[in-house]
């Protein structure tokens, strides 16, 4: 089943694997890393695993909130002097320059994230875009690329956005480590997570990043996420399929691996509970179509937001169950965690724009796979 989608899907190279409580059950690699090289796909090709990364991260938000270093409903203002003092993005003049007023209210570690801060991306959001376009497009990987004003008041609406790389930084302000030497030690390590981290050039043999040109041939389309001036927790690592779905299975085993315990299990209950009733959460517009599609999981669903995880509140159309959890990466990589029938997955693929239809459908392919 899986290996017809891929086929019908015409992606350079996938790994997908499921998972339940107890160990893997299913595990394919097929195609190639680059299709300019050749080099076959393992389980072991390490993929940039891009938005797959803001679980992690606030997974040690929560070691944080549960060892009483970060509170989540605290104003961050003081860890994050930028955030202290947030406008909101009301409009532009007639010269378009950008018009602003102070937020009604604090940002705190909860809105961050639950993506209900009021930040946005550049790339899914048309006023964040014209901000930037105003006084000058920053570097990307630079703080100055994730500093910007809100698009409303703190806690009122959902917008997907940087709220997670700004979390990212509140680790460091606690602990004064580096992001990624902190979940070195408190993640990675006792999940066995041994390739997965954040790197500041490509490893060798990481799987390219492909585009299909106007006729539909797959070419390497060069795209690095890490060597910024940070950390960042909304998309820099770079990890593998079995490294992800160990932590898919820490998340369904309430916080404990292989006798390593990263989190409670009242800490993983608080992750996978909606935080955001009654806001509808997990859709997405464009602004760059060339870089995401516009998205949404379940268009039919009224779904929630945990801390980390889209939610969907009713049965979905491949078996997932009623509170199940799940995200994706933006080269068309994707999970789903179903603590309610103790089973995950994860689909690894390198492919841009977001979204792909050929990509959805083999991991769809890959949860029914996973129900059959």
């Amino acid at each position: 089943m899986f290996e017809q989608a891929f086929e019908s899907a015409g992606l350079p190279g996938a790994v997908g694997m499921v998972v339940d409580r107890d160990g893997v059950r299913f595990s394919q690699a097929l195609g190639v890393a680059d299709v300019d090289g050749g080099a076959p796909v393992t389980e072991d090709t390490q993929f940039q695993i891009a938005s797959m990364t803001k679980a992690l991260v606030t997974l040690a938000a929560m070691q944080l909130v549960e060892a009483g270093q970060l509170d989540l409903d605290a104003p961050v203002g003081a860890l994050l002097p930028d955030l202290a003092d947030a406008q909101v993005l009301t409009g532009f003049d007639s010269e378009g320059k950008p018009q602003l007023r102070p937020a009604a209210r604090p940002i705190t570690m909860r809105h961050l994230l639950t993506h209900t801060a009021g930040l946005g991306y550049f790339f899914i959001h048309p006023p964040v875009l014209q901000y930037f376009a105003a006084t000058g497009m920053p570097v990307p990987g630079s703080r100055a690329s994730i500093t910007m004003p809100l698009m409303f008041d703190p806690g009122e609406a959902w917008e997907y956005s940087v709220g997670i790389d700004w979390a990212g930084l509140a680790i460091e302000a606690v602990t004064g480590r580096r992001l990624g030497d902190y979940m070195a030690e408190h993640i990675f390590k006792p999940l066995g997570m041994t390739r997965t981290g954040f790197y500041q050039t490509p490893p060798e043999g990481l799987a390219q990043v492909h585009v299909r040109d106007e006729g539909g041939t797959l070419k390497v389309q060069p795209m690095f996420l890490g060597g910024g001036e940070f950390d960042m927790g909304g998309g820099g690592l770079i990890g593998t399929a079995p490294d992800y779905a160990r932590f898919v299975r820490v998340m369904l085993r309430g916080g404990e691996l292989d006798g390593n315990r990263v989190l409670s299990e009242a800490g993983v209950a608080e992750m996978a509970r909606n935080q955001v009733a009654p806001l509808r959460a997990g859709a997405m517009g464009t602004a760059m179509p060339q870089l995401a599609a516009p998205y949404d999981t379940f268009p039919d669903q009224h779904t929630g937001w945990g801390l980390g995880f889209l939610i969907n509140p009713e049965t979905g159309p491949n078996g997932r169950s009623p509170g199940s959890l799940a995200w994706a990466g933006i080269f068309n990589s994707y999970y789903w965690i179903d603590p309610a029938k103790g089973l995950g997955g994860v689909f690894m693929s390198q492919l841009s724009p977001f979204g792909d239809p050929g990509a959805l459908a083999c991991f769809g392919a890959l949860e029914r796979l996973a129900y059959a």
